[in-house]
């Protein structure tokens, strides 16, 4: 006995007219035709719907054409198909059974096919977990006979020996084979590739060997010098301050004043040194201060911008620069932000430059002042930085360059080339060459102490020397940065020169800079600095007698 729905399976089978989903959205008629295969779409989703169609046709018309029947939505699981299939009828079971069959036999025959297909693809539509890895010399092969070139390993010699990158840490350095949808490397290659890493991971050991070993000598030095600083301020407090008058001049504090202050009393012991000649008391810098504040206010009030920056620009009116001073403060040490508007210093310096403005209203405010009144603030009361920064400038190199006097800052610089022709007279006929005069590099270095041009911390060792020493070591300092980089400046043409002269490097270092100005022999034909400078003073008042006119009779 035959299945109910065989005759219906043949048929559908014999069927070479049936139509996938995309045919059921157009209602049309059947034609009658002759008998074959079907074609059927292996893409389509509703490949069940089809043959249950196909497997019924005894529910058709007479008239032998289909009726119109809505389509499924596109995106109808397949789950949802079968069950429909199921519900259809006893002759839709064998054809689903049948169909099953069919798909899973067409399945197992595209397999061989897909992973068989030639060649290595890496854009291809084959999915990347199809494509079997192969071997690297598989690949080599292939790619010879497809370009008719053979592969020949670099020479030794012609291997990379010199690293062009510094990598920070060997861990940073992990040797890792390719991905595997690259081509792997050949056996030549490998081994390249693992000496050059060998290579990179001894260099970087040896390097990080070293910057541990330079870490370590920073940090015995630093403990050094943190052991000789405390062993250094119990001498100051205990022996030195207490008797100031008859230890200054001794040889053991003029050495150990050498060797640096101790922070907790360098702002004292520059307060000694450098004295108060001018007699100025707490009570009088109130009195210039709030001074001072009545000229804000009335500047605020009254003034604009413009009129302000024109009275600060006269002579008759210098207390004026007042306003000048805003300008300034916020240039004064931008990297420590403790100056600039909103910092816990500014409006100290604003009130110290302020109170001398008023104070000295012949020399006001001239650029520069801020940063010397700055070093002072970070190591002295308000009251006292005051006091030093005023007695301070009245030195007579400092008035004479805070003034302007030309002819007296000629006689400094006069002075200077005298010593610095003794001491570096290479140098001296280098410059000279260029006509490139001290004054270039001077000024700035003058006007601000070092402060600017140096580290704070190496410019406040200056500082300590230089109340010791007074103006002789400014120019002695300076011979002694020429003398540190004398090698470079001789490189150097003029452009170059004075660029590297206005900004010196910030990896200076203390004990650089103070063994050169050591090396530094301030006298000429026995003569030293302060006789130097006296003579040159009386040439140029014989010369002014020379050249004056001769009185009438």
């Amino acid at each position: 006995p035959r299945s109910p729905g065989g005759d219906a399976g043949s048929r559908a089978l014999a069927a070479p007219g049936a139509r996938t989903c995309r045919d059921r959205a157009e209602p049309a008629a059947l034609p009658p035709a002759p008998l074959g295969f079907t074609d059927v779409n292996l893409n389509s989703r509703n490949t069940y719907e089809v043959s249950r169609r196909r497997s019924a046709p005894e529910h058709l018309p007479h008239g032998g054409t289909a009726p119109a029947e809505p389509a499924p939505p596109p995106q109808e699981p397949a789950e949802r198909a079968r069950h429909r299939v199921g519900i259809a009828g006893a002759g839709s079971s064998f054809a689903e059974f049948f169909t099953r069959n069919f798909f899973t036999k067409r399945t197992k025959e595209l397999k061989p096919a897909v992973q068989s297909a030639p060649g290595w693809k890496l854009f291809g539509k084959v999915p990347p977990r199809e494509n079997l890895p192969k071997d690297s010399k598989i690949i080599q092969q292939e790619y010879e006979a497809r370009t008719g070139r053979m592969y020949k390993p670099p020479p030794p010699s012609a291997r990379r020996k010199n690293i062009e990158f510094e990598p920070l840490s060997t861990t940073a350095l992990i040797l890792e084979d390719r991905p595997a949808n690259l081509p792997a490397k050949s056996v030549e290659e490998a081994l390249r590739h693992r000496q050059e890493y060998d290579e990179m991971v001894a260099e970087a050991k040896k390097r990080e060997i070293k910057e541990a070993h330079k870490r370590k000598k920073i940090m015995r030095e630093r403990f050094k010098q943190e052991e000789n600083i405390a062993s250094a301020m119990v001498i100051w407090v205990n022996e030195i301050l207490p008797n100031w008058e008859g230890m200054r001049a001794t040889r053991r504090v003029r050495e150990l004043w050498w060797q640096g202050l101790p922070p907790s009393v360098r702002g004292k012991v520059w307060s000694l040194a450098v004295g108060n000649e001018l007699n100025i008391t707490p009570e009088l810098y109130e009195i210039f201060l709030s001074r001072a504040k009545e000229r804000w206010k009335s500047f605020s009030e009254t003034s604009s911008e413009n009129d302000i920056e024109d009275a600060g620009a006269s002579v008759a009116d210098r207390e004026a620069s007042l306003e000048l001073i805003k300008l300034d403060i916020s240039r004064t040490f931008p990297s420590l932000y403790i100056f600039q508007k909103g910092g816990p210093y500014h409006d100290l310096l604003h009130s110290v430059l302020g109170a001398y403005t008023c104070y000295r209203p012949d020399v006001g405010y001239v650029q520069g002042m801020s940063f010397i009144a700055a070093v002072l603030i970070l190591n002295l009361e308000e009251a006292d930085a005051f006091i030093a920064f005023a007695n301070l400038l009245n030195k007579p190199c400092q008035l004479a360059f805070f003034r302007v006097d030309h002819s007296m800052m000629l006689k400094y610089f006069a002075a200077f080339e005298v010593f610095f022709e003794e001491n570096l007279p290479k140098l001296f006929l280098h410059f000279k060459s260029y006509s490139l005069t001290p004054d270039i590099y001077l000024i700035d270095w003058i006007f601000t102490l070092y402060s600017k041009s140096l580290p704070l911390d190496l410019a406040c060792r200056v500082w300590d020397v230089f109340c010791r020493d007074g103006e002789e070591f400014l120019f002695r300092t300076g011979l002694g940065i020429l003398r540190l980089y004398e090698d470079i400046l001789l490189q150097m043409d003029f452009i170059h020169i004075a660029q590297f002269l206005t900004k010196l490097p910030e990896d200076i270092t203390s004990e650089k800079l103070f063994s050169c100005i050591a090396a530094i022999q301030m006298q000429n034909s026995n003569k030293k600095w302060a006789q130097v400078f006296a003579s040159l003073m009386k040439d140029s008042k014989e010369g002014d007698k020379n050249h004056s006119p001769a009185p009438k009779s």
